[in-house]
């Protein structure tokens, strides 16, 4: 399966006579129904609509749809309805004015301060009377689920930049490790030495006192090299960063939902970084743990962007 991002964007217009190229060559009974869908990153699913009051009866239609498909991100769907004869004047009807006169005067004796009505409202009602009602359910689920899969197919896009983006961080965090593992038996052989030289040191400095002198000091240098080798071996935090990255591999590689695990395995990342600064006992090994944190940074940015 691929990997999708939640950031996304589709949109697309429909209409009941030929789409006209411009709003000029409107005619005037084409009536126009818009759908913009918008999709950033989220814990979870989070879907919010700005329908005009035509469309709003429609919204679980379109929850329910996008609830199929989308699982994590949070999700805007706008949608506009426009009429080819918005630009027409239409003239109101003689049965309309007289019905508006007679609502208007009921009104005006309950609430005398309220303005009257303009010419530009009762030329949209007139409008609206004319055109009547419609049922947009049909063309809204068309091209609905047109706009969705347009949505799908640009968080697939994105998906695949970014499983390549993470790909390339993989290869870097390895070589980094590739690095790190070589400067460890150095460092603990120049301990070992220096430790060795402390020892001849106390042996050379106990001579002609107590028998047991050189057994005491012999034994606190050996504890000495022990304990460090043991506080300065990052062997195992390196072989943890290994499994995490094969397990990200793999995981890209499967692909579906799989950004909740990978921004686990990110955490497991740092914090495996975070224990190899902390072990450093040479200037390089401390670069290799900033430049590792840097790029699990990078990663855990391009991760939360992952459905």
């Amino acid at each position: 399966m691929p990997v999708y991002s939640m950031t996304g964007y589709a949109a697309g217009q429909g209409s009941s006579a030929a789409p006209p190229p411009s709003a000029e060559a409107k005619g005037p009974t084409g009536s126009w129904l818009g759908i913009e869908i918008r999709s950033v990153n989220s814990r979870f699913l989070d879907l919010s609509f700005r329908l005009p009051e035509e469309l709003r009866q429609y919204e679980p239609r379109l929850r329910d749809m996008l609830s199929a498909q989308l699982k994590r991100g949070k999700v805007e769907v706008r949608a506009t309805v426009e009429s080819g004869s918005a630009t027409l004047v239409v003239e109101p009807s003689a049965r309309l004015l007289q019905r508006l006169g007679s609502v208007h005067d009921n009104i005006k004796a309950w609430l005398p301060d309220i303005q009257p009505l303009g010419v530009a409202d009762v030329l949209r009602l007139a409008s609206t009377e004319q055109s009547g009602p419609r049922d947009w359910g049909p063309e809204l689920t068309t091209l609905a689920e047109k706009i969705l899969r347009e949505l799908l197919q640009a968080r697939k896009r994105e998906g695949a930049k970014l499983a390549t983006a993470l790909t390339g961080k993989i290869e870097d965090i390895r070589a980094l490790t590739r690095q790190a593992t070589p400067l460890i038996p150095k460092l603990v052989a120049a301990q070992r030495q220096r430790f060795l030289e402390r020892w001849n040191e106390a042996m050379a400095a106990t001579q002609g006192t107590s028998p047991s002198a050189p057994e005491a000091a012999q034994d606190r240098a050996l504890s000495e090299a022990t304990a460090f080798a043991i506080r300065i071996d990052v062997a195992e935090e390196i072989t943890r960063l290994d499994a995490h990255l094969d397990e990200i591999e793999r995981l890209i590689g499967k692909g579906g939902e799989i950004g909740k695990r990978l921004d686990f395995l990110i955490q497991e990342l740092h914090r495996e970084a975070n224990t190899l600064g902390s072990k450093s006992a040479a200037l390089e090994l401390t670069h290799v743990s900033v430049d590792m944190k840097v790029l699990i940074e990078q990663m855990r940015e391009q991760v939360q962007n992952i459905e």
